[in-house]
């Protein structure tokens, strides 16, 4: 679908934590039939619509401790469409951001990761397999930390662990302007069926939230219906991988799978329904009226 390109006047809200754009800011490349979301060089979107109301951004605290928050971000979109909701649809649906919206980690991280080993002049590449292997990793700098620990630091980089922190730094960012320029030129479109889902949402009065941490999902999803408030038995998730899943449930959520490139052979035996993707007609894969089903019973895919 094609992207907008105008930016508004309306309340910018920060998307993402941690200093993690990441794949957050894909949402510039989305278009909502009624939503225009822009992404900004303040590590903000913003909301031009003229059905659509920001309901709120709530920025996840860091905390010690098992089940811990990482750090993230929540953002909401409420609809203020006069339509009433069906009886049988969520209250809401709550997205995971990365292979959820758009498939970004082998095609987008991966590659900005190595442009940038490659400008610096590391010797360094990650195939698709040892990304995948890597990506058991919460977050970009911890990974290249820890790959860098494994297999032995660069020569070109600083032998002080404090410099290091320094170096990692600097090539994460440099990793998050080249991926923002792939975002830029429209290289990482939407996966099949996620702005239908959306708009179908939206249109009928259920609450959306695009929930994301640059680390473990620890308790977004309990925070994200707390902020929307809405009872979490009355929320879908819809997930990509085995962590996420588990986190929707641990929330007391119903949870689709849609698999992405990297999670196609996890265990998703927990979920209520496993898809390769929403899709699109007419070749849709599910819409909000499944979503509302699964409130009522168990759906085996």
């Amino acid at each position: 679908m094609a992207a907008t390109a105008t930016i508004s006047h309306s309340s910018l809200i920060t998307l993402y934590s941690n200093s993690q754009l990441n794949t957050s800011s894909v949402l510039k490349n989305t278009f909502l039939s009624s939503t225009s979301l822009v992404y900004s060089s303040s590590s903000t979107i913003s909301i031009n619509s003229c059905n659509t109301k920001l309901c709120g951004a709530v920025t996840l605290k860091s905390r010690n401790g098992r089940g811990g928050i990482r750090g993230g971000r929540l953002v909401c979109l409420v609809a203020s469409s006069s339509s009433a909701p069906s009886v049988n649809l969520p209250k809401a649906l709550m997205f995971d951001c990365d292979g959820v919206l758009v498939d970004t980690e082998k095609d987008g991280h991966r590659i900005s990761f190595n442009d940038t080993f490659a400008e610096k002049e590391l010797g360094v590449t990650w195939d698709v397999d040892l990304y995948g292997e890597l990506l058991k990793i919460g977050g970009g700098k911890e990974r290249m930390t820890a790959y860098f620990n494994k297999v032995g630091w660069p020569e070109k980089a600083p032998k002080s662990e404090e410099e290091r922190k320094e170096f990692i730094a600097s090539l994460h960012k440099r990793k998050t302007e080249l991926f923002m320029a792939l975002i830029e030129k429209k290289m990482l479109p939407l996966r099949p069926g996620v702005a239908k889902l959306i708009d179908q949402a939206l249109d009928n009065g259920v609450k959306v939230a695009v929930c994301s941490t640059s680390n473990e999902k620890a308790a977004i999803y309990l925070l994200a219906s707390s902020t929307l408030g809405v009872d979490p038995s009355s929320c879908v998730v819809i997930e990509d991988s085995a962590i996420g899943l588990a986190a929707a449930k641990a929330a007391g959520m119903k949870c689709i799978v849609t698999k992405s490139g990297y999670t196609a052979e996890e265990d998703f035996l927990n979920a209520d329904a496993v898809f390769d993707c929403i899709g699109d007609p007419p070749e849709e894969r599910f819409d909000l009226s499944f979503c509302g089903s699964l409130l009522e019973k168990q759906y085996v895919s």
